[in-house]
């Protein structure tokens, strides 16, 4: 799902913002929910515990740092930026990046349009590409404020937007993940896609702050 907000209301990094701390109760619910479905799933035969050590050890291999080797290929490839606007599941697997059985969309920000990610629902995440979600990400505040009052989010990671440019909201679920692929800071043309890796953080791939060279 989509929405967007026109810049007329009044109405961003590696730490807790104001408004979107996580609550202890609601973290530690959704912890016992995931371990009661991996042990029901390993008791009916579906998967074995192998299979699920095995995709944790991956899951918690990746990091931030794949995404962003992806956007500043995009931002040094045109047609790689093409094939990753069409089809982000497929063009992210040339670089060795799985998407599962998860649908990779990535949206790109532009002049007129800011993208921003969450999950309403619990946490879906692209994991493979951006690593482990932050708390913010799974707290409840983020999940319902994000939505109804994305310029207020955004202020409280340091991001303001000009009034005029839409704030576009897009909500992931089990089947669909979400990748924002920045504008490419104002310098830093002709720039090694080394160089620039090293300007893209996970809060700019969510959608939250904006690259800086």
């Amino acid at each position: 799902m989509t929405t967007d907000e026109r810049g007329t209301h009044d109405h961003g990094h590696d730490h807790d913002h104001p408004g979107t701390t996580p609550d202890a109760n609601e973290t530690g619910y959704y912890e016992l929910m995931a371990e009661a479905m991996k042990e029901l799933l390993i008791e009916k035969g579906v998967v074995s515990a192998d299979d699920v050590r095995r995709n944790l050890e991956f899951l918690d291999s990746r990091d931030p740092a794949e995404g962003a080797r992806i956007i500043a290929r995009a931002w040094t490839d045109e047609d790689f930026k093409k094939r990753l606007l069409e089809d982000g599941t497929k063009a992210v697997g040339e670089m060795g990046f799985p998407m599962g059985d998860a649908v990779l969309i990535v949206v790109e920000n532009t002049d007129d349009v800011h993208n921003m990610i969450v999950c309403t629902l619990c946490s879906c995440y692209p994991r493979t590409v951006l690593g482990l979600p932050p708390d913010w990400y799974k707290s409840k505040s983020y999940r319902a404020r994000a939505v109804v009052e994305p310029r207020s989010v955004l202020k409280e990671f340091g991001t303001e937007l000009p009034d005029d440019k839409t704030v576009r909201v897009h909500d992931s679920n089990a089947d669909m993940r979400y990748l924002v692929l920045p504008e490419q800071p104002e310098g830093t043309e002709g720039w090694s896609a080394e160089q620039l890796t090293a300007i893209v953080t996970r809060d700019a791939m969510v959608g939250v702050t904006l690259p800086q060279a």
